[in-house]
């Protein structure tokens, strides 16, 4: 297989809502909009991608035509504690996980979006000797 993209798509009841926390949060700008389907990029590079679906729509099977549920987004950057500055101390969003650094190689904390998706902002940092063993080179 060869990929031309490869983006998550977050079924929700809150469109316009989602639409708008990932552009005013993390820089996401809309390139396609329909009521039930909003496509969002954020400029690069790499530019990266993120959609937004009303988990009504006709073009999910019936069966899967709920709301996203357990989904956890990975944004990993060049510095938590001012990610943490700008979007919990300044912007007011609530931290569901404080700013900490891991054992096993992160500094991070986890905010939500509109739908209860939990984003977790990640710096790598340098892992204890106990988990430094566990990375495949």
């Amino acid at each position: 297989m060869s990929l031309t993209s490869f983006y998550p798509v977050i079924c929700t009841r809150q469109v316009a809502e989602t639409r708008d926390f990932y552009g005013q949060h993390f820089g996401f700008e809309t390139v396609f909009e329909a009521d039930w389907y909003v496509s969002l990029r954020r400029p690069g590079p790499p530019p990266y991608e993120l959609a937004i679906l009303d988990h009504t729509h006709e073009t999910l099977p019936e069966p899967y035509r709920t709301p996203v549920a357990g989904l956890l987004l990975n944004f990993e950057v060049a510095d938590a504690d001012a990610e943490y500055q700008r979007l919990v101390t300044e912007g007011g969003l609530a931290p569901e996980l404080p700013l900490r650094s891991e054992d096993f190689g992160q500094r991070h904390f986890i905010v939500a979006d509109p739908n209860g998706v939990l984003i977790d902002v990640i710096m790598p940092i340098a892992p204890t000797a106990e988990f430094a063993e566990q990375y495949v080179s």
